[in-house]
């Protein structure tokens, strides 16, 4: 199914009108950043209070069980990312580090610049290396145009190519975004749309064995696999923007992702539909 189709897609238009009220609060009410004060209905969906107004203040929330958070809002040519989780995982820019601030982006009413990816050489990778995690959460904020790419994942090396990767999630050949795990064979979920569009996306990813592998793309629940509920036993580190996934389905030879990231992170537990939703909320 293409980015096309007509059906009304529930929480992008929710969100919509959970944001227009958001910015009429905000202006009435001074130096509030989290509090929507309203419940507003939308023809079949209603929204009560949604509690964040911006991504740092989302993820702020969660980051209790954050490996890291990276806002990837710092400025152009700089070598590292600050955790904002309070983890200390400090990453490292690799390749060419570049930056804008084009309009519209993700997260609008957050400050900084959007991390520019150019496809061939630009990646993060984390300092901190953690064995087998088995219960995660990753996400982030996209936008491409180019048809394959890897936006996150776990790898057995800190740089180049991992001789060892899964639970990553990459854009395919197609344009659909892939979630996948390796336990003795490859184990993928994915998204029905196409998402190279050049517009903003946010996508989640968790994993456990209680809940198995699920995949959100803008706040809805897009794949599933209950029966997927482990990845590959080894010691890695978390890779963005960049890794090795060749021969996992629909990957073709585009390893590099090519456009611009914000806001991405990675949890030892299962974030809820709920915390996925308020993620995506915040950035609209």
């Amino acid at each position: 199914m293409s980015r096309t189709d007509p059906r009304p897609r529930r929480s992008t238009a929710l969100v919509a009108a959970v944001v227009a009220v958001a910015a009429v609060v905000t202006a009435v009410i001074p130096g509030t950043s989290s509090g929507f004060v309203s419940r507003i209905t939308n023809g079949a969906n209603t929204a009560a209070t949604a509690p964040y107004f911006t991504c740092t203040a989302a993820a702020a929330a969660d980051k209790s069980t954050a490996v890291f958070q990276y806002a990837l809002r710092e400025t152009s040519g700089s070598l590292f990312v600050t955790d904002s989780s309070g983890a200390g995982n400090t990453g490292i820019y690799r390749g060419t580090m570049r930056t804008n601030t084009t309009a519209p982006m993700a997260c609008p009413r957050d400050t900084g610049s959007a991390y520019v990816l150019n496809g061939t050489s630009s990646y993060v990778s984390t300092n901190t290396r953690i064995t087998n995690p088995t219960v995660f959460s990753e996400e982030a904020w996209f936008k491409t145009t180019v048809a394959g790419g890897k936006i996150i994942g776990f790898g057995s090396s800190q740089t180049g190519s991992s001789t060892q990767n899964d639970r990553h999630v990459y854009v395919s050949t197609t344009g659909q975004i892939v979630f996948g795990a390796y336990n003795g064979a490859t184990q993928v979920i994915t998204s029905p749309d196409t998402y190279t569009d050049g517009d903003w996306h946010h996508v989640a990813a968790t994993m456990s064995p209680a809940t198995g592998m699920r995949l959100y793309l803008d706040g809805d629940l897009v794949a599933s696999n209950v029966s997927y509920t482990a990845g590959e036993n080894y010691a890695g580190y978390v890779r963005i923007g960049y890794d090795n996934t060749a021969n996992w389905p629909g990957s073709g030879t585009q390893f590099f992702f090519s456009g611009s990231l914000r806001f991405a992170a990675f949890y030892t537990s299962v974030l809820t539909p709920a915390q996925v939703l308020n993620h995506y909320a915040a950035g609209q």
